[in-house]
C-alpha cells in the first residue's frame, strides 16, 4: 500500500455506502492472507479457495453493518474465513453421516510437477493439521492467527476479545505442544500459495 492508498477503513466505508471499486481493492490486499489461511485450517487448496469466496461474500453481505475497529480487515476477515470453514465442517459431517455407506472415489493421479507439490503440502499440512486438531480450541485459534497468518498479538486480542498476553500464552503452548509431539520448529513450516499460482 502507498500513500495514495486509501487504507482498509476508508476503504470499507466506502463498500458500506456500495461502491464494488473499493471492496474490490480490500479483496485484492487481503485475498491471498485470507486463502493461505483457509489452507492452513483444512490442508486443501480447493477447499481453501472455496472458502476464501464464501468469506468475502459474507463480508460484502455484511459490510453495512460493520465498522472497523482496526486500521486493517485482515484480523476480521480471518476470523469470518475461520467460521466459514467451521460451519462448512459441520456440513460436511452431517453428509458424511448420511452417506457412510457411499463408497470412496479413488482420486485420478496427475503426475504433473505442480500437481505432486500440492498433493506434498496437502500431505504435510495434513499431518500438521491432525496434531492441531488435538490442541484446545483456544490455542489453535490463537496459532493460526498469530503464527501461520502473521497477525500481530494485539489484533488478534482485539478479535478474539482477550488480553495480548493472553494470546501469547495460547501461542506459546501451542508451539511447545506441537513441538513436542512433531519435532523441532514445525509451526512455521507451512506451505504458502500465491493466488497466481492455482
Amino acid at each position: 500500500m502507498t500513500t495514495d492508498d486509501p487504507d482498509d477503513r476508508t476503504l470499507w466505508s466506502q463498500a458500506a455506502a456500495g461502491s464494488g471499486p473499493a471492496f474490490g481493492v480490500l479483496f485484492d490486499r487481503h485475498a491471498k492472507a485470507v486463502y493461505n489461511h483457509c489452507f492452513r485450517l483444512t490442508a486443501s487448496w480447493a477447499a481453501a479457495e472455496d472458502h476464501l469466496q464464501n468469506t468475502f461474500l459474507v463480508a460484502w453481505r455484511k459490510r453495512d453493518r460493520l465498522r472497523l475497529e482496526h486500521d486493517s480487515a485482515l484480523p476480521w476477515l480471518l476470523a469470518v474465513a475461520t467460521n466459514v470453514v467451521r460451519s462448512d465442517r459441520r456440513t460436511v459431517a452431517r453428509r458424511l453421516r448420511l452417506f457412510r455407506k457411499a463408497p470412496v472415489e479413488t482420486p485420478v493421479p496427475d503426475h504433473a510437477d505442480q500437481v505432486a507439490e500440492r498433493v506434498d503440502d496437502q500431505r504435510r499440512m495434513a499431518v500438521l493439521l491432525a496434531a492441531v486438531a488435538e490442541l484446545p480450541r483456544n490455542e489453535r485459534e490463537a496459532l493460526a492467527l498469530c503464527v501461520w497468518s502473521g497477525v500481530s498479538y494485539a489484533d488478534a486480542a482485539g478479535v478474539l476479545g482477550i488480553a495480548e498476553v493472553s494470546v501469547r500464552a495460547r501461542v506459546s503452548k501451542a508451539k511447545a505442544r506441537l513441538t513436542r509431539r512433531l519435532g523441532a520448529a514445525p509451526v512455521v513450516a507451512v506451505p504458502a500459495l500465491t493466488l497466481e499460482d492455482r
